[in-house]
């Protein structure tokens, strides 16, 4: 079963990007995932998925960068930092305001049966509930590529997180009584 995000988001995927059903494509913990069409074929489709969790307590942004490092280690490999940048706080354009993160990552993995050099870049934010100020969460956006495609999706990945945005409420129906 997808996960599912704490806060609605509204995005919008780059031309040559199609949504997958994140069961069917072997991310099952993530609420939304979308593959590079163009790719197909070449040993490694890259995709961009998108996963959150309601935070528990006042994690920083480091830590959080950290743990899901520390999550890719322990489910696909070996996993080196090669950056990672404090965004949010001042704005930058197109990027939703909110304090987040951004690392670059270099994966070794096993993809078929076969090793794999995986770059990810990914945006890691913590979002406030407008309404109860004392919730957070956590949205991790990730691309995963070989280190050979990156180049070619990164400007896409660039341009679907700047179309990332919180989903406007919607209107709760009015009840009616007999």
């Amino acid at each position: 079963m997808p996960g599912t995000l704490p806060v609605p988001l509204t995005i919008e995927l780059p031309q040559g990007w199609q949504s997958a059903p994140p069961d069917e494509v072997g991310a099952p913990h993530a609420a939304f995932v979308a593959l590079h069409m163009a790719s197909r074929g070449q040993g490694f489709m890259p995709n961009i998925t998108v996963t959150g969790h309601t935070l528990d307590g006042s994690s920083s942004l480091h830590s959080l960068a950290e743990a899901s490092v520390r999550r890719l280690r322990e489910n696909v490999g070996a996993v080196d930092v090669v950056k990672r940048t404090e965004v949010g706080t001042s704005p930058a354009p197109g990027l939703i305001d909110a304090p987040g993160i951004v690392q670059n990552l270099r994966i070794q993995a096993t993809v078929n049966g076969q090793p794999m050099e995986l770059a990810q870049s990914q945006f890691i934010l913590v979002l406030e509930n407008e309404q109860r100020r004392s919730e957070r969460a956590e949205i991790e956006i990730a691309l995963t590529a070989k280190t050979s495609q990156l180049q070619d999706v990164l400007e896409d990945f660039q341009a679907f997180i700047s179309t990332l945005r919180p989903a406007a409420p919607t209107p709760e129906a009015p009840t009616s009584e007999d």
